[in-house]
């Protein structure tokens, strides 16, 4: 031991360097390199692909945004060989099939995530994680028609319903209804933004409810124990922990159903009445799609008129791309999808 008053002394010897940091080099072998090639090779190929589509959708599309311009996005009509066409009609009735698939969808997923992974036994927790993941395995054509022959005249009551008592908010007015004839026609109502949005929910919903589960199964366990040593309930439990925790993951699995929601083409295309004027009453006869109008106008398209199809097959494809990345970036940034440091 040095006594009070002394100095310690270090030796110092020819050559050395004390305090020059020692670097480490670890050599992660033939294997983790080979992975790590094959890693960066994939995610170089899906970037890739993404541009040469987003290019090829370019090169065909030119020819229409080139004439067009800027009204390409501002006219409600589709006649590409007289000269008059745009995509505000069909963006427009896209985005509310895609928002009243989701205000439906939402609940749906939410309600059926807490059940699997909170409250249901393991064996039935097996059970329905099966049959949502069978859900979202089924063909969009099936659920059009489902829509198209059994839902859509089930749902009309209902509809007039809304148009009858909450006629007196814009959304749901629905022009040449009578709510005061019992026997007024119910075809004002039908092929519709709701219909149609909530057979895309249907759709939709699996996709949203895997996503929530799968990060409402990987909350910390410690968490919840000490939210039950603290006197919580199973609901308090799941208000403090799970759903906090789960919150970058909610609005992820949101928005990536959103995206989904927003290229829907074939049960859209069977359901709605197209109609190519801005259409803001979700309830009203008629509606359009970006999709559902490339497919229904992708056979009798003119060399200009396919022009003006993959112009719009292009606006659609960016408004996917900045609804998933931007569904990424709030995962990425959220807890239960920032990697951990342990």
């Amino acid at each position: 031991m040095m006594r009070t008053g002394e100095r310690e002394s270090r030796v110092e010897v020819p050559g050395d360097e004390p305090d020059a940091p020692r670097r480490l080099h670890a050599d992660p072998g033939l294997p983790d390199r080979a992975f790590r090639t094959v890693a960066r090779g994939g995610g170089g190929l899906v970037l890739a692909v993404m541009l040469l589509v987003g290019g090829f959708l370019l090169y065909r599309a030119w020819q229409a945004l080139d004439r067009a311009g800027w009204s390409f996005l501002t006219t409600e009509s589709w006649e590409p060989d007289a000269g008059r066409f745009g995509i505000a009609a069909v963006l427009v009735g896209t985005v509310l099939i895609a928002l009243t698939a989701i205000v439906v969808a939402v609940p749906l997923a939410l309600g059926a995530a807490l059940y699997i992974s909170e409250y249901a036994r393991p064996g039935l927790r097996r059970t329905l994680v099966s049959v949502v993941d069978l859900m979202a395995a089924v063909p969009s054509v099936v659920y059009g028609l489902w829509g198209l022959f059994f839902f859509e005249g089930a749902v009309l009551p209902t509809a007039r319903w809304i148009a009858t008592y909450l006629g007196w908010i814009p959304l749901f007015q629905v022009d040449g209804a009578d709510p005061t004839d019992p026997l007024a026609p119910e075809t004002v109502y039908t092929s519709s933004t709701l219909v149609a949005g909530i057979v895309v929910a249907l759709m939709v919903a699996p996709i949203i409810c895997s996503v929530m589960r799968e990060v409402f199964s990987q909350a910390p366990a410690g968490e919840r124990e000490g939210a039950y040593a603290l006197g919580a309930t199973r609901w308090g439990m799941i208000r403090s922990v799970v759903l906090p925790f789960g919150k970058g993951g909610m609005i992820g699995g949101t928005m990536l159903g959103l995206g989904r929601a927003l290229g829907e083409t074939i049960a859209v295309y069977l359901i709605i009445s197209p109609v190519f004027e801005i259409q803001w009453h979700v309830l009203q006869n008629g509606a359009s799609s970006v999709a559902a109008l490339i497919a229904l106008r992708y056979g009798e398209s003119s060399p200009f008129g396919m022009s003006a199809l993959m112009a719009a097959g292009l606006a659609l494809f960016l408004l996917t791309l900045v609804v998933n990345f931007a569904a990424s970036s709030i995962v990425a940034r959220s807890r239960s999808g920032a990697s951990s440091d342990a």
